[in-house]
């Protein structure tokens, strides 16, 4: 099993969302998800359906959401920041209900593998 630890540094400055500075890991595996996408009508849907995906990746692998380690996430609008980090704020809490949120990287990029596609999010899981 895995030993995850999540921290933020005093040396650093608070994060500015939902996510840590620092994962250290001992692990015996990791697990690498593709960047998932979702259709949906809005931002908000794909970020579900998005989320829904890596949460289905993560079991695949009897892992959980607690065995995360690291997100890269691609936005193509730079207005959907303050949306992304709101869906963060509201289902964060009950993926990570100790508060202990993965780093996360976030990219804006000029668009993803289809023109309908807003968000794409990468991640790595310790086992």
């Amino acid at each position: 099993m895995a030993e995850i630890r999540i921290s933020n540094p005093d040396s650093l400055d608070k994060p500015l969302g939902q996510y840590s500075h620092v994962t250290r890991v001992k692990a015996g595996e990791f697990l690498f998800i593709a960047g998932m996408l979702a259709a949906g009508d809005d931002f908000d849907a794909q970020c579900a359906g998005v989320f829904g995906q890596i949460d289905k990746a993560l079991s695949s692998a009897g892992a959980g959401w607690g065995n995360v380690v690291q997100f890269t996430t691609y936005l193509v609008h730079s207005q959907d920041i303050p949306k992304f980090m709101t869906y963060r704020k509201r289902e964060f809490p009950k993926f990570f209900p100790d508060g202990a949120y993965p780093p996360n990287t976030l990219l804006m990029v000029d668009r993803l593998v289809q023109e309908p596609f807003l968000v794409e999010v990468k991640t790595i899981a310790a086992l």
